[in-house]
């Protein structure tokens, strides 16, 4: 008989877990039969590749009807691409953004690409190094083309090695502001919602937030990626009651340096 202090885990935590291994266990089972059917498949053919049980590699979560995907992750660096394909800088420094994007304006557009913890990623026309957003190691006004990405909402939180500090985000886009040229460009983008603090994943903005920090900085436009996705994908042209309205929205904020 089992213990009297093991009886609420058998009573309630047991059936709870059965339930959650269901999903799992079914889907295992069918790849254990569709590995057999396909197995004897290719064996009634010309087998052209090697096929055994101990290299298999069970992927059980990707028959969907649909392709799923971040929607910030995916829509914001097609947002700055786009942007770059209008203002055609003769070169472009990223702070900490996705690696995806830097890799991929390499190809048309000298890349410097910045990071905290730096990433050993060499691509033809894409250099890396390590930067300190709180402490940029550039002059004033001296980066003509700059984009800091889905980076400033985790400033000061401590999740990846920083230092704790509330306000090192705005410290960060002090720092943005004050390296970026007159007639420059910055791309920006950060969730906004209603303000408030995830800890320790990250911050979220309203519409006013943003802007207050880069006065001396003129928004020439805004977008947004609604946390509706029936409203759709990218919104341009949006205002700051439709950000109001959001959870977990992605704002995206295309500023620049009046010369």
């Amino acid at each position: 008989m089992a213990p009297a202090d093991c009886a609420p885990l058998l009573n309630h935590s047991l059936p709870v877990k059965l339930h959650k291994l269901h999903k799992p266990v079914l889907a295992y089972g069918r790849f254990i039969a569709q590995y057999w059917r396909f197995k004897k498949l290719a064996a009634a053919g010309k087998p052209r590749f090697a096929l055994k049980w101990r290299e298999r590699w069970p992927c059980l979560a990707d028959g969907t009807a649909a392709t799923d995907f971040d929607r910030h992750y995916v829509i914001h660096p097609a947002w700055a691409a786009r942007v770059l394909t209008r203002t055609r800088p003769a070169a472009h420094v990223d702070i900490s953004s996705s690696l995806t994007f830097v890799a991929l304006i390499s190809a048309f557009i000298p890349t410097r690409f910045y990071d905290y913890r730096p990433a050993d990623l060499r691509l033809g026309q894409l250099t890396s190094g390590q930067a300190d957003l709180t402490a940029l190691p550039f002059p004033d006004g001296s980066i003509a083309s700059l984009s800091c990405m889905h980076v400033v909402e985790h400033i000061g939180l401590g999740r990846y090695g920083d230092p704790l500090n509330p306000d090192g985000d705005l410290k960060a886009m002090g720092e943005l502001q004050r390296v970026l040229a007159p007639g420059g460009t910055l791309l920006f983008v950060v969730p906004v919602g209603k303000p408030r603090i995830c800890y320790n994943a990250h911050r979220i903005y309203s519409h006013a937030q943003i802007v207050d920090a880069f006065p001396e900085l003129r928004l020439r436009e805004f977008a947004l990626i609604p946390d509706d996705p029936a409203e759709g994908n990218l919104l341009e042209g949006a205002t700051a009651e439709m950000v109001a309205r959001q959870h977990y929205g992605c704002g995206c904020f295309w500023f620049e340096r009046v010369k």
